[in-house]
């Protein structure tokens, strides 16, 4: 007998569902469960995405004390999602979004805190767990940004948009050329994927 999925996958929306999809990345928030059970959205501003493999460490799922772990089907979802790379076992990654921001927006590059706190405002309303959503140009959006395109998640890869479905990305359709889209991509992170930061995306979406 087939096991149900549990309730531990990320769509790029950032909410937490049960779904089948395998995830490349895995995520932090926090302690998000009780008895198995997923019982509040976040329990910081630290979202974070890691390798699925560090070291030999071997993460418990769904002990008491321990972060919830989470999935994501590519990092162009988790980078959606609100997450950035992870410091420790990802350090080079992390570095890489931390300089491709900076270089962005002209900044210094920001602390892990400060960048925290900065991504924890663009993807979320204050106080709930609501989505935040953002205006951009479509000529100027970036491969890996995501958008609402047709009421559902979409990828921008090239000259299209491909959707992202619960069991994964679907038909490729013509990227619009004009006009403004709705973000899910935070704007800050958006900046990184135009300074150069290349996420994973998951090879059904790529031309």
């Amino acid at each position: 007998m087939t096991s149900s999925p549990r309730r531990n996958r990320v769509t790029p929306t950032g909410d937490i569902v049960a779904i089948p999809l395998r995830g490349a990345w895995l995520g932090n928030r926090g302690i998000l469960h009780a008895d198995g059970e997923i019982v509040r959205h976040h329990a910081s501003d630290l979202w974070i995405t890691c390798a699925l493999e560090f070291r030999d460490w071997r993460l418990p799922q769904w002990q008491p004390h321990h972060f919830t772990v989470l999935f994501f089907h590519d990092e162009a979802v988790s980078l959606a999602a609100g997450h950035r790379p992870c410091a420790l076992c990802r350090r080079g990654d992390y570095n890489a979004f931390r300089t491709a921001l900076a270089a962005g927006t002209g900044e210094d590059p920001l602390s892990a805190a400060q960048l925290n706190r900065r991504l924890h405002a663009e993807r979320i309303v204050r106080g709930t767990h609501r989505r935040r959503l953002h205006d951009e140009g479509w000529a100027d959006l970036p491969p890996g940004t995501f958008v609402i395109h047709d009421d559902a998640p979409a990828v921008v890869v090239a000259d299209a948009v491909v959707p992202w479905t619960t069991a994964g990305y679907g038909r490729r359709r013509s990227r619009p050329s004009h006009g403004l889209a709705q973000t899910l991509t935070p704007p800050s992170t958006i900046a990184a994927l135009r300074a150069g930061y290349r996420p994973q995306i998951d090879a059904t979406a790529q031309p």
